[in-house]
């Protein structure tokens, strides 16, 4: 891997592509999700409407989301640094959405290449344009309504991309993308359709979840096949790989470039850090819990049973990351880092 810019870098990717001339539909249910595929696709730059103004100064996203929110530093803040703030961690996590996107349209044109069936082939090509298609309105509206705030990949999102574009099997590049960051994706985008201060960045996600919910229902008609033909070592290297992908999705970010763009001190951001700890660790994280939790947690429990990937050794691993799956995927949250 040779990095060349702090705006890109390359990675090794090694993986057969399979030349597939069987055009007959061998899985149906595939195929409906394709053609649902090509029935709902939108157009970033006519259907959104980007003459609508952004009030920055009332917020992009809502305060509560905003690491530190409700604690004793955050009422030391007046008003021109609450907003400030608010600008710059919005731009943060958006850029870290922008950033995932883009992985997922390069995982996804690889897929196009991987999948053996063309029922498979063919829903994938239509995922690499959705993808795109979330890139290029993202960074939109990073360009156009936030002034360019485009903040650099977080170490962790970088490491599954990087795990992900290189790996050479299908159905473990799919359980990294679509069973599990896409499931973060759909809480995530989910919530902010909810709950975003600014609507147009609200109805920006309400398009992209209804993408994102079709990227999930791959993975689950997709893996349940080939996850039964794996053989021991194979099915080793899965779970492992779940597990792994799991903890760098739900171990969380820390928006440090946010808060220095918005003056913080070195102790003050030492302050935030140590308040997003505890604030995690207790039921008191209102917008998470409500909001982000109950997609995440129930969604990756639910889909990892229905690919037959609840093995007793994920269960235990997932009970470490901080919920029961055997329960109702409800628990406290991973400590973040």
């Amino acid at each position: 891997m040779e990095n060349t810019s702090p705006t890109h870098h390359r990675i090794e990717s090694r993986f057969h592509t399979l030349f597939q001339r069987d055009y007959a539909v061998h899985a149906p249910d595939m195929r409906r999700l394709y053609e649902n595929a090509k029935r709902d696709q939108w157009n970033a730059a006519v259907d959104v409407d980007w003459s609508a103004p952004v009030d920055l100064d009332a917020g992009v996203f809502a305060d509560g989301l905003i690491d530190g929110y409700g604690s004793p530093l955050w009422d030391r803040l007046d008003s021109a640094a609450r907003r400030r703030l608010n600008l710059e961690f919005s731009c943060w996590r958006l850029s870290q959405f922008l950033h995932g996107e883009e992985g997922a349209m390069l995982a996804c044109s690889q897929l196009v290449d991987m999948v053996p069936a063309n029922d498979a082939k063919f829903f994938q090509s239509t995922q690499v344009l959705d993808e795109a298609r979330h890139t290029e309105v993202l960074s939109r509206y990073l360009n156009e309504k936030c002034g360019g705030r485009i903040y650099p990949i977080a170490d962790n999102l970088r490491i599954l991309f990087d795990h992900l574009l290189g790996e050479g099997k299908w159905f473990i590049k799919t359980v990294g993308l679509q069973l599990i960051a896409e499931t973060f994706a759909v809480g995530m985008f989910r919530m902010l359709a909810e709950t975003a201060q600014d609507p147009l960045l609200r109805s920006i996600c309400q398009r992209i979840v209804a993408d994102e919910s079709r990227h999930m229902g791959f993975s689950v008609l997709g893996l349940p096949d080939v996850i039964r033909e794996l053989d021991g070592a194979e099915m080793r290297e899965l779970e492992q790989f779940t597990i792994e992908a799991c903890r760098l999705v739900m171990r969380g970010m820390f928006a440090r470039e946010a808060f220095e763009a918005a003056g913080f001190s070195t102790e003050r951001i030492a302050e935030i850090k140590r308040i997003r700890a505890e604030a995690a660790r207790s039921n008191d994280y209102v917008y998470f819990r409500a909001l982000f939790k109950r997609e995440m947690y129930t969604q990756v429990t639910g889909n990892l049973k229905k690919v037959g990937l609840m093995t007793p050794w994920i269960a235990g691993q997932l009970r470490s990351l901080g919920f029961d799956p055997e329960a109702d995927g409800r628990a406290r949250n991973p400590d973040p880092v």
